[in-house]
């Protein structure tokens, strides 16, 4: 047990008199029972995070109404409860890796000698206030220490990816406000309410605050390192490696292939198939009968992965007459298309082959042979129902072109997820999350694909080429009158695109269509997010939480972080 620190016993005798918020439990019994109850009731409920805003507005209710707690202390439980998911996790977290926020109101503002930059308070360590004793012992275990106020400077430490886990002091409205930026990149945290407001001499329960500086497990097991599992994936794309698993190109379809392979991109699905393995295993065997891996099958499922993907583009490019990949000639600019079709052809071969020489048992390996197959067959039929389309083009529904990017998008990702779960040993029922997860992420992503495309005024959009737009068939089916014939002339080619592109803008702008895209694209994101709810394995699932966000920039866009937006780099007063 931890030695009591002379500031908890200072700051109880000299704050015992301050009035308490009415949103938080007002008297101490009354603040460890609560907490107790939170305990038993994530361990009964096997809760695992990260838990989204939906959860807990289900479960704070449920568990204030089984303990007969007032609601009035609902933000105050959603605070424990989200502090007791993340508690393990925090855990395993190295001192070195976390961040200590503490408040600037904590200080005696009369008494007060600390400077103040543009990243916050420096302390003077006069012993006024608990500020100097936390920030000492915090920093002494290794922790970088910020005395600053709001969610800015959380999402400055977001946004770095040098802090694995936050322990934070702040009041329930401050909590509020961080918590989009903390769930939405999965970062574990623990949070400190404060009882009372005020700019100065707020207070804490200070023992609690200790406590979560101290927390500490020698077993780190459940922490998974992208940063270095993204540098091995890309390692596994270099030419050595490739001839190691390929063989040697020795035929000139084999070196434009391994060409090809080798070619810049950001190698999202392999490493998406690679981080769904690790963070299963991480979180146990799933399969304790099947032999260790050396890394050498999931290297091979990665790469088919991979290989599959930019066979996919080869044949895509060509499909689309695109002339350019990764802003160079694509391949059928380069060789030709007779050329380009056999070299899609031989990587998707390959990428069977890889799978197919994996050391995994064999049910194992039919069921990612069969995921592989499915995918590919899912994607041709969802690129096979816009080509017919645009040989015989018609008004397409916004139902319509879902489904095709349901066909067309999804099985991209579920693929590169389900084949690493798989041969991590995951069962049928983390194999039907990913399937619904990666529906949804995949349909989001295409809608997301078109508003940016749009929104980036470039010829090569869809809209402009006409290909199925998600953004026209929404216009299609709100517009009337001449407006609506137009969209539907233009679906049809009628009418030149290029002639009419002004006055479809103008439709799509009154219509408000891209804002109606965007509450569909919040829809899918939700979808995603919700699915995931249903996952045992808190690695898994905050992997797969900080998917979403970074595909879709969610930290970024979040309207409550443009508060000071021009706020300098908060570790760099710290020396990193």
């Amino acid at each position: 047990m931890q030695e009591l620190h002379p500031s908890i016993l200072k700051a109880a005798l000299d704050q015992a008199d301050r009035p308490v918020r009415c949103d938080v439990p007002p008297g101490r019994v009354e603040r460890e029972r609560l907490r107790e109850a939170v305990r038993q009731y994530v361990a009964d409920h096997r809760l695992v995070p990260p838990l989204t805003a939906d959860e807990l507005a289900r479960h704070v209710p449920a568990l204030l109404e089984q303990h007969e707690v007032d609601p009035d202390y609902r933000a105050y439980a959603a605070v424990l409860l989200n502090n007791q998911v993340w508690r393990d996790t925090v855990a395993g977290v190295p001192y070195q890796r976390r961040m200590l926020l503490l408040p600037q109101c904590l200080r005696d503002e009369d008494r007060c000698r600390a400077d103040i930059d543009p990243l916050g308070l420096i302390c003077k360590q006069c012993g006024a206030c608990p500020i100097a004793d936390l920030q000492g012992e915090a920093e002494r275990l290794g922790y970088v220490v910020l005395v600053a106020e709001g969610s800015p400077v959380v999402m400055k430490l977001i946004e770095s990816g040098k802090i694995d886990a936050l322990v934070g002091v702040s009041c329930l409205p401050t909590l509020e406000r961080v918590f989009p930026y903390m769930e939405a990149s999965a970062v574990p945290g623990l949070a400190i309410p404060l009882l009372n407001d005020g700019c100065s001499r707020t207070a804490l329960d200070l023992d609690w605050a200790y406590e979560a500086i101290y927390l500490n497990r020698s077993d780190r097991s459940r922490l998974l390192d992208l940063e270095a599992l993204r540098r091995q994936v890309d390692d596994w794309f270099t030419p050595t490696v490739l001839d190691q698993e390929l063989g040697p190109a020795v035929t000139e379809t084999e070196r434009i292939a391994r060409q090809w392979l080798c070619r810049s991109g950001k190698r999202w699905r392999p490493f998406l198939a690679a981080c769904v393995y690790e963070a299963l295993r991480l979180d146990g065997p799933q399969d304790p009968a099947a032999p260790a891996d050396d890394g050498t099958d999931l290297r091979k499922v990665a790469l088919a992965v991979e290989c599959f993907h930019k066979a996919s583009l080869v044949h895509d490019d060509i499909e689309d007459d695109d002339a350019t990949r990764y802003g160079e000639p694509a391949l059928h600019e380069q060789y030709g298309v007779p050329v380009a079709l056999n070299v899609g052809d031989l990587l998707l071969g390959q990428g069977y082959q890889l799978i197919a020489a994996t050391g995994a048992a064999a049910d194992r390996k039919a069921d990612m042979l069969r995921v592989a197959a499915d995918g590919h067959t899912s994607l041709c039929l969802g690129q096979g129902r816009e080509l017919c389309w645009m040989r015989q083009p018609g008004v397409l529904t916004p139902l319509e072109v879902l489904h095709i990017f349901r066909q067309k998008t999804s099985p991209a990702f579920e693929v590169a997820l389900r084949l690493g779960a798989i041969l991590a040993g995951a069962g049928s029922e983390v194999a039907a999350i990913l399937s619904q997860y990666s529906e949804a992420l995949g349909i989001a992503y295409q809608i997301h694909d078109d508003l940016e495309d749009f929104q980036s005024d470039q010829d090569t959009n869809d809209v402009q080429a006409m290909r199925p737009s998600i953004l026209l068939a929404l216009a299609g089916e709100q517009a009337r009158g001449d407006e609506r014939q137009l969209i539907q002339q233009l679906w049809r080619r009628e009418l030149d695109m290029a002639c009419h592109g002004s006055a479809v803008r103008d439709i799509l702008g009154r219509l408000r269509i891209e804002a109606v895209a965007g509450q569909l694209l919040s829809s899918y994101k939700a979808q995603a997010i919700r699915c995931l709810s249903q996952l045992r394995s808190a690695c898994l699932k905050a992997l797969l939480r900080r998917v979403v966000a970074r595909i879709f920039n969610d930290i970024q866009t979040l309207s409550c972080c443009d508060d000071y937006p021009d706020r300098p780099d908060p570790l760099r007063r710290a020396g990193d």
